[in-house]
């Protein structure tokens, strides 16, 4: 694996995560709107294959996949429901349907995807050195 396939592949992980970021920030901020639901993104690996050459390639190259974001589907879990009869969208028993959002899950998963973040921004930075590097060895 070259390093252009190591910052495609860490790029394609920014690229996931941000979506991922947003997502759960806008499920955090919609966590008391009635009627809304929960998302996630849905990730599938992605092979970093260029062209034609690449796919030729040894073994090793086999294994190197990024990531790509296919859908952002809603969560199927039922709602919360909180009993506030004087409420315009309660039902007719009084519950309210609330999201399905807990807080401090969601605040959790944002953690994680802000370290996956940082952790494929490294790659990058790390992979630009070496490029660097490599380039004044010719000097």
């Amino acid at each position: 694996m070259d390093l252009f396939s190591s910052l495609r592949i860490s790029a394609s992980g920014l690229s996931a995560q941000d979506v991922r970021m947003n997502t759960i920030s806008s499920n955090i901020a919609n966590a008391e709107s009635v009627g809304y639901k929960k998302k996630d993104p849905v990730l599938q690996p992605s092979t970093d294959r260029s062209h034609f050459g690449e796919i030729l390639q040894n073994e090793l190259d086999e294994n190197a996949q990024g990531v790509v974001v296919t859908e952002v589907a809603e969560d199927q879990t039922p709602p919360r429901l909180i009993y506030r009869p004087n409420h315009p969208m309660a039902r007719p028993d009084g519950y309210v349907e609330m999201p399905n959002v807990n807080v401090v899950e969601e605040t959790a998963n944002l953690v994680a995807a802000t370290r996956a973040y940082e952790a494929n921004l490294s790659a990058i930075n790390a992979a630009k050195a070496m490029m660097n590097k490599a380039l004044e060895i010719g000097k």
